[in-house]
């Protein structure tokens, strides 16, 4: 009764992302289905689910998938374990014969995911398998080629090696959830032999947030910033009080070891993309001389912002969205003290705001345990991202230097990459397809998948584009998609990085997209504005770009508007970017 009276509460709340979704089991799914449920509305999502019939997993997708065709499904999740397995080696199993073995049961999976892509094109979800319930061998069972833990565990390697190439299927490792779960809590026996339910309530519910996690990714919605106090949270002491020499880090005590290894996974984060900031109560340079200290293993530079002042902590982290242009969804919020955690939690809900308690020994496992920052890919940009927020922040302060803002621009000597959707490029452009909010004339979304299918179309046009300058590389910070009927072209997607705002990388887009229109014999571009609760900041951007006003169409949302851009005369509106070379495709 409680989950059915938290499910209609949650169902009631305006805005949620309609997601269908399809589980094929090999055990039974309907605990599972209805955890994940309930963390997906709880996350902004309406799921709509199937379910297969118990055990029918590779029926449904190759044998007989109509029932799969007609649901439609956003996302395909392949639910099995290591009961599952077709083909086991047998004891006498040599090493000249174990990849026979493994081979021929990836080939079992690559059978559904091939059937899959062909009926569905949609994005799968296969997991890997997590040890058996019993080492038969013992510890030799890791060893031998005939036993179960070695040919699993070589199994899993070739699923991610072949997941790897695969853009429509993402791997869910539960080798390693259950790993760090612990096995003895995982299977339920008593449920099995009775229901065919696999896993106990516990382990199902680890499964369930990681599955939360990979579908939040996949639409755009997983964290991008860590905001950390400072004292007693990535150093033992306060600085203020006790100065440099007498703060808690480094080797020498297990305290000190406790917040290095801290300071050590947050760097971690930072160097996969995550953006670190800092929030204290404190005067900013003695707040800053806490990273002077020899052994610790962050530096300012590390710091994408930082706010070190008197005022309340909710009030700096505005400050710190607003200063790195990113929506309080997209931060997570890291402070020892319950008072500034409540405060923050109460006053923006948007934040993550995770009980860290003040163990800072405990403080890397309940943030991987949230998992905010579930990549499903990592691009360049992602590894590259601090440096990009650093190079902005000597941009803005070039910007005080000239009176004239066209100055400014031709100052920074920008180049921009603007060309049509390569693969090298894919993952980058769906990434910021579903992630990027503001800067969104429609806020449609697509997968990885979709996007390859759409790029080799002849009825579509994307373009991507990249934007350097003198300080760097942005990245690749801008996206369009225009589809193509009879001689006009209508974009369903248009969006840009906030991070390049006012860089007139929009009139440099626009250029070429023109050039590549006429070049296709398009007369007219249609352009649409979608109204989100996030994106007004564009709601004038194609009347600023020359657009004139169209009929609304019936079938957009309220409050949509239809631009036009007729063709013939067009003259070019960027004056500050060079484009590089590009070839008309």
């Amino acid at each position: 009764m409680q989950r059915k009276s938290l499910r209609r509460s949650l169902s009631a709340v305006e805005g949620l992302h309609e997601i269908r979704i399809a589980v094929l089991g090999g055990s039974t799914t309907n605990e599972i289905v209805n955890i994940l449920e309930l963390i997906l509305l709880f996350n902004g999502f309406r799921p709509t689910f199937h379910e297969s019939e118990y055990g029918r997993f590779y029926e449904e997708a190759v044998i007989d998938p109509q029932s799969l065709i007609s649901f439609r499904p956003d996302i395909v999740y392949i639910h099995t374990s290591c009961r599952n397995i077709k083909g086991p080696p047998p004891f006498s199993c040599t090493e000249a014969d174990l990849p026979g073995y493994v081979n021929a049961e990836l080939a079992f999976y690559r059978q559904i995911w091939d059937a899959l892509e062909t009926n569905l094109g949609c994005q799968v979800i296969q997991n890997n398998f997590e040890l058996p319930p019993y080492a038969m061998l013992g510890n030799l069972d890791a060893v031998s080629p005939g036993g179960l833990s070695r040919f699993l565990t070589q199994l899993n390697i070739a699923f991610a090696q072949e997941i790897a190439s695969r853009p429509r299927v993402l791997l869910q490792d539960v080798h390693g959830i259950s790993a760090r779960f612990g096995l003895k809590q995982w299977f339920d026996w008593d449920r099995y032999f009775s229901y065919k339910l696999l896993l106990t309530p516990e382990a199902n519910l680890e499964l369930a947030r990681s599955l939360g996690a990979l579908v939040k990714a996949l639409y755009g919605k997983s964290r991008k910033a860590l905001i950390l106090d400072l004292d007693n949270t990535l150093w033992g002491g306060v600085i203020g009080d006790d100065g440099i020499e007498q703060i808690d880090i480094g080797r020498e005590t297990a305290v000190g070891e406790a917040y290095t290894a801290f300071q050590e996974y947050c760097l971690s984060l930072r160097n996969r993309g995550v953006l670190l900031a800092v929030c204290s109560k404190n005067n900013d340079d003695i707040a800053r001389s806490g990273f002077g200290h020899p052994s610790s293993s962050l530096s300012v530079e590390d710091i994408s912002c930082f706010k070190a002042n008197w005022n309340p902590k909710h009030d700096n982290v505005l400050a710190i969205a607003k200063e790195l242009n990113l929506g309080l969804d997209g931060f997570v919020f890291v402070d020892d003290n319950p008072a500034e955690r409540d405060i923050v939690a109460s006053q923006l809900p948007a934040v993550a705001v995770p009980e860290v308690g003040d163990q800072v020994t405990r403080y890397p496992a309940i943030i991987d345990e949230g998992r905010y920052f579930e990549p499903v890919a990592l691009s360049r940009e992602d590894l590259q991202r601090a440096a990009l927020y650093a190079g902005n922040a000597r941009r803005a302060t070039l910007q005080t230097a000239f009176a004239n803002y066209g100055e400014y621009l031709d100052s920074l000597e920008m180049t921009a990459d603007i060309d049509c959707f390569k693969p090298i490029y894919l993952e980058r452009i769906a990434q910021l397809t579903n992630k990027t909010n503001q800067f969104n004339l429609t806020t449609r979304r697509y997968t990885l998948g979709e996007l390859q299918s759409l790029s080799n179309a002849p009825d579509y046009l994307g373009l991507y584009g990249r934007l350097m300058d003198r300080f760097g590389d942005n990245g690749l910070i801008s996206v369009v998609l225009g589809r193509r009927q009879h001689e006009t072209l209508h974009m369903d997607l248009w969006l840009m990085s906030c991070r390049v705002l006012k860089r007139d990388m929009e009139l440099a887009m626009l250029d070429v997209l023109v050039d590549r229109a006429i070049a296709g014999g398009i007369n007219t571009i249609y352009g649409y504005f979608l109204p989100t609760k996030k994106n007004a900041m564009v709601a004038d951007f194609y009347p600023g770009l020359g657009f004139l006003p169209s009929p609304s169409q019936s079938n957009l949302p309220e409050g949509s508007t239809v631009w036009k851009l007729y063709l013939p005369n067009y003259v070019k509106r960027n004056k500050h970017i060079r484009i590089k070379e590009y070839t008309h495709g």
